[in-house]
């Protein structure tokens, strides 16, 4: 068939075409209307979560977050990429499912099978800014009109949102509670053995003074000692929180690489007082072996009050953050009841359906026509 005759076949059944089409279009809108399951979706956003805003102290560590800033944090968008994985996870749908008792909704046996099919429903979405975008399609039954309750469904797809972000909230403090209770054991053990190491340094120097009385240092001598001290407080602080992470990470891992190098650089600096420098020599060569047992004494003394001090604020710091009970997600938009379902599109499907009617409707006659030809 050639152009003119199937222009001339389209204009000669051209009410039959419409009259398909129109047909069509409208069992097709009346079927979307009264009888397709009607799907609502409520979004909730939050923000990505700020850098080292979590965890502080030694139990950051345990986080992979950075130490004295020696690496940088992580971007926004693979924060809120961790975020979105938690909220995929059985743990967060099992939690909406359980606090809401949506097993009867999904008609589900148990509220796992109802966390799996609620899962599926679960839309994330994550922008370059690092905002995390979190909806829920929440579907009627069949014949909407009859068997379900719109009003009810709306607020349904908020409240799952919205609880969506609660689990988000309570996984996340318990995982945070969990590494600080970790860093919190740990420092107990070190504070009872570094507590031992003081009572036996300050013992030793009671019972020098006491043998000998004391002995005054010039103050030259005592900046030098003050010194020495610092230096290898700061390397027992480094060993403790290499020995912190030694578990928790690879030897791979960029925190504990930059720590061990900290660390070889300050032995490097103490050993200098240790075996003796020109500068340090210069300064001890003259005092008398009395004179260097109490300067010994007096810097193990510091030292290891140092890191009983240090100890014990990280401690407290630790149990507070075990125990805390403040919300660790910042929600930008929360989810409100919509307005207007998502799906299905009625106007949108009813054109679409309306083109393609039309366009089987022609292709119909046109076979018919051919047909007679031959």
């Amino acid at each position: 068939m050639n152009w003119h005759q199937i222009v001339n076949t389209l204009l000669r059944n051209s009410a039959s075409i419409i009259k398909i089409t129109l047909t069509g279009t409208i069992f097709l809108i009346l079927l979307l209307l009264l009888v397709v399951p009607v799907t609502y979706q409520a979004k909730v956003s939050i923000l990505p979560p700020e850098k080292n805003s979590q965890l502080s102290g030694l139990g950051s560590l345990l986080a992979g977050s950075d130490l004295n800033n020696l690496l940088p944090g992580g971007s926004n968008s693979a924060s809120a990429q961790l975020y979105g994985e938690i909220l995929k996870s059985r743990s967060a749908s099992l939690y909406v499912v359980k606090k809401l008792k949506l097993a009867g909704y999904y008609n589900s046996k148990n509220n796992i099978d109802a966390a799996e099919k609620l899962s599926k429903n679960l839309n994330i979405n994550i922008n370059k800014e690092g905002i995390l975008e979190l909806s829920v399609d929440v579907q009627s039954y069949f014949l909407p009109i009859i068997f379900s309750d719109k009003e009810k469904l709306k607020k349904l797809s908020a409240k799952i949102s919205n609880t969506f972000i609660e689990a988000l909230d309570d996984i996340n403090r318990k995982k945070i509670s969990s590494k600080a209770k970790n860093a919190r054991i740990y420092i107990e053990q070190q504070l009872i053995q570094t507590k031992a190491n003081l009572d036996s340094a300050e013992t030793a120097l009671m019972q020098f003074q006491k043998n000998n009385k004391a002995v005054a240092l010039p103050e030259q001598i005592e900046a030098v000692i003050k010194n020495a001290g610092e230096l290898k407080s700061e390397m027992l602080k480094t060993e403790i929180q290499l020995n912190l992470l030694k578990s928790n990470v690879n030897e791979n891992n960029r925190t504990y690489n930059s720590l061990e190098k900290k660390l070889e650089s300050l032995r490097e600096q103490y050993s200098k007082f240790e075996v003796g420098s020109k500068d340090y020599m210069l300064a001890f060569k003259d005092i008398p072996a009395l004179g260097k047992e109490l300067a010994s004494i007096l810097r193990e003394v510091k030292i290891q009050n140092e890191i009983y001090v240090l100890l014990q604020q990280q401690y407290f710091k630790e149990k507070i953050q075990e125990s805390r009970d403040l919300p660790t997600i910042e929600i930008l938009d929360e989810a409100i009841t919509p307005e207007k379902k998502a799906a299905p599109k009625t106007l949108l499907s009813g054109f679409a359906g309306m083109i393609c009617f039309f366009v089987l409707s022609s292709v119909f006659f046109l076979v018919q026509e051919k047909k007679k030809f031959h």
